[in-house]
């Protein structure tokens, strides 16, 4: 089953291209014909001349990054994208989520929903879409937005997986808190799940991990496609009877976001290291799961600097109600291994009921998926893809300062005057004011 992509804004679109640059290298390396195939079926068209053609829509209200984009991805000699799945405009949002979804998403609906209905009506068989967008500014937040909501009217029954950018928390826009939140607000109700990378953590991961002296959006933005190619290459599930997962959307959904209230998902990757010590490693599963789960469970999104003072509550430590400090509950993992020996990784560490909430069976708190091929040059990794706690925190910030630039009405004329009303920021506070409260009490 195939998979589109929306391309949303200068970010979604950058780190779009990186996705498919992550995804066209993976898939074809070396000599893996069937793993190939399910990889190239699931993220592109094959032309008639033989070319592969990204299953993907371009979307952005000024045209610099996705020209670039095409450029880049033709001379690739890969992979490339349609020229007819491409939409921008010569005036941009202005970093305002108003402007984009109260004004520029309306006023070209008709175009992009064409652009949309024709990209899925060139799959066989749909698997879903996965927006692709920041909410820092205004044409990822807003026009992103109101294209997902696009995306929920037209397709009502397909899986929605919107791919978040999280800003930096020293800001990039000035109102880029009110942007978050009112992007998020709306797309909590229209998305069945939400990856959330946050800028900050993939920052120090090229800085203490990959060795890069000079950071670019570039460098970070390929940390995101790794992990997020990580995901979702094509694997073998625990009853896939030996074939790569026809739907990996429905199956991630159905894995980790199984009630409506919890949507928030983030991803680890181990290891993550510069590409030329590849060649002087080794990696084992027993060390590498190790560190992964001690990731989970103090919320380290890195596998150095983990706190291996945190634990998970024993059932003494239940018993006498005695706190448990800074433990990272979830709701649901997915573990993911990839390369060599991988069936013998021994994941029961993971399927533990004191790291998940008790009211959900643990028997559908934990699921693994599995293959052989090892991704992008790394003999061993492996990816968790938890439904936790992990995000409570740089939710609550966000929220926090919008609300602290709301109460002295702080830039709102810049919104109201687009259509956005005080109640409709009233309104988006105080849903995720419930989805933090959600995660914060999860027990």
């Amino acid at each position: 089953m195939s998979v589109v992509t929306v391309q949303l804004g200068q970010c979604g679109n950058q780190v779009g291209h990186e996705f498919f640059e992550v995804i066209s290298n993976d898939a074809l390396e070396g000599q893996r014909k069937t793993y190939c195939t399910a990889s190239c079926e699931r993220f592109f068209h094959q032309t008639t001349n033989g070319e592969l053609e990204a299953r993907a829509v371009l979307i952005d209200m000024e045209p610099k990054v996705i020209s670039h984009s095409m450029t880049k991805a033709a001379k690739s000699g890969k992979w490339r994208y349609s020229e007819k799945s491409i939409f921008s405009q010569k005036q941009g949002c202005g970093n305002n989520w108003a402007n984009g979804y109260c004004v520029h998403g309306p006023r070209h609906r008709e175009v992009m929903e064409e652009l949309l209905r024709r990209e899925v009506e060139r799959c066989d068989r749909l698997a879903g879409l996965v927006p692709i967008m920041s909410v820092a500014g205004g044409t990822g937040s807003g026009v992103g937005t109101y294209v997902t909501q696009l995306l929920k009217d037209i397709f009502p029954k397909s899986f929605i997986l919107n791919h978040l950018t999280w800003p930096y928390g020293t800001g990039e826009v000035i109102v880029q808190n009110y942007n978050s939140v009112l992007a998020l607000a709306k797309l909590y109700r229209l998305s069945d799940a939400i990856v959330v990378h946050e800028n900050d953590t993939v920052h120090r991961i090229c800085g203490q991990l990959l060795n890069i002296k000079n950071i670019t959006f570039n460098d970070v933005n390929r940390v995101i496609a790794h992990q997020l190619g990580s995901v979702l290459q094509p694997a073998l599930s625990a009853d896939s009877y030996g074939t790569y997962s026809r739907n990996p959307l429905g199956e991630l959904v159905s894995a980790l976001s199984c009630h409506p209230e919890y949507k928030l998902l983030s991803i680890c990757t181990i290891p993550q290291m510069p590409s030329s010590s590849l060649a002087y490693s080794a990696f084992t599963w027993p060390g590498l799961l190790k560190h992964l789960r001690q990731m989970l469970v103090s919320n380290t999104k890195m596998e150095e600097g983990i706190d291996w003072q945190v634990r998970p509550p024993s059932n003494s430590d239940r018993t006498r109600s005695l706190p448990v400090h800074n433990f990272n509950r979830s709701l649901a993992s997915l573990l993911i291994l990839r390369g060599k020996d991988v069936y013998s990784a021994e994941t029961g560490s993971f399927e533990e009921p004191s790291l998940y909430t008790s009211w959900l069976p643990s028997n559908e708190s934990f699921n693994t998926w599995k293959c052989t091929v090892p991704f992008n040059k790394y003999e061993k990794s492996a990816t968790l893809v938890s439904n936790s706690q992990s995000l409570l925190q740089p939710l609550d910030n966000i929220v926090g300062k919008a609300w602290n630039m709301f109460a002295s009405r702080a830039y709102v004329h810049q919104y109201t005057k687009y259509g956005i009303t005080e109640e409709d920021f009233l309104d988006s506070f105080t849903s995720l004011e419930q989805v933090i409260s959600s995660y914060r009490h999860l027990s």
